[in-house]
């Protein structure tokens, strides 16, 4: 019998779905790296979040392994290139979360323009502050999304009803299925822009693409939401677009760094300095975290994992 070794929490539909199908499963979703590793000799099979870096040195640990599913969209944790080598199918499921990931961008960007978080201590103090409080309505402007992959793509299908322009530039894919938003080129993007918001994979090319020179091509201050991965955005860059009002809000899932117990004096320092601003909105890596993708990757995996489909 097939062993699987899933090292993060899942629905269980997907536990009991591979037992169904022939896997014998170990449920460890506290399981590290390290003790990972100790054991990946007996598993054909790993299911991962993003805790677990299966790396050049991993796989060649993992001498039976036949699978890698990866719950969400990120694979800058799997070394592609050697699993394709090995014949290892590799599946992932962004298609999971990716309605998650487009409500939580709107609901952040709603938050930010209507200064709910404001409102909140307003009332909370007893304090009816309503002129300090005056929103903004996204009717009217133009919002454009880099990246149109499943993220991307079904943020522009709950925008339409807010009466938006909506502009979508995507370096890879050329786009014909919406009636409702326009492909453009980056011209364009640093010309019409009023929301920017970022769903892109982490990538070498895409590793610190949004810094300063990037904003700096802006021709009006704009509002950007990032709930894609932190590292693609320059943060020291993104400071100083927010102090000089380049960049008139933020909306972060996101960050550079978000394993807290290892920041430093110094990234404190920055994280305090960015965090204590009134025009953003932060949330900690969240957006694709409902009950409902919980299932769904779930569901997604399963049905890959048994039909070995998906293969990078």
């Amino acid at each position: 019998m097939k062993k699987v070794l899933i090292t993060d929490d899942v629905h269980e539909i997907l536990i009991h779905g591979l037992e169904k199908a022939g896997y014998e499963v170990n449920y460890l979703p506290h399981i590290n790296l390290e003790e990972t590793l100790s054991i990946i000799t007996d598993y054909e099979g790993i299911i991962i979040n993003s805790k677990i870096k299966i790396d050049h040195s991993f796989l060649d640990k993992a001498k039976r392994l036949q699978f890698i599913a990866r719950l969400g969209s990120g694979m800058e944790v799997v070394d592609l290139e050697k699993a394709k080598k090995r014949g290892i199918f590799v599946h992932r499921s962004p298609d999971g979360n990716a309605d998650s990931v487009a409500e939580h961008a709107i609901g952040m960007l709603l938050s930010l323009f209507n200064k709910l978080n404001s409102c909140h201590r307003s009332v909370e103090s007893y304090q009816w502050n309503r002129e300090s409080n005056r929103g903004l309505e996204l009717k009217g402007k133009t919002i454009s999304i880099i990246g149109c992959g499943f993220t991307g793509s079904a943020l522009v299908k709950k925008l339409i009803g807010f009466e938006m322009n909506i502009l979508i530039y995507d370096k890879y894919k050329t786009l014909e299925h919406f009636t409702h938003a326009k492909q453009v080129e980056l011209e364009a993007i640093f010309q019409e822009t009023d929301i920017l918001s970022i769903h892109l994979p982490l990538t070498v090319e895409t590793r610190k693409m949004i810094n300063a020179s990037f904003f700096n091509q802006f021709r009006k201050e704009f509002f950007l939401i990032n709930t894609s991965r932190g590292e693609i955005i320059e943060e020291a860059d993104l400071l100083l677009g927010l102090n000089a009002g380049k960049i008139k809000g933020a909306c972060l899932d996101v960050f550079e760094k978000e394993k807290t117990n290892l920041y430093t004096d110094k990234d404190i320092e920055f994280y305090n300095e960015l965090f204590r601003r009134q025009n953003i909105v932060l949330s900690p890596h969240v957006a694709g975290w409902t009950n409902e993708s919980k299932r769904r990757h779930a569901e997604i995996l399963l049905n890959r994992i048994c039909n070995n489909s998906d293969y990078v």
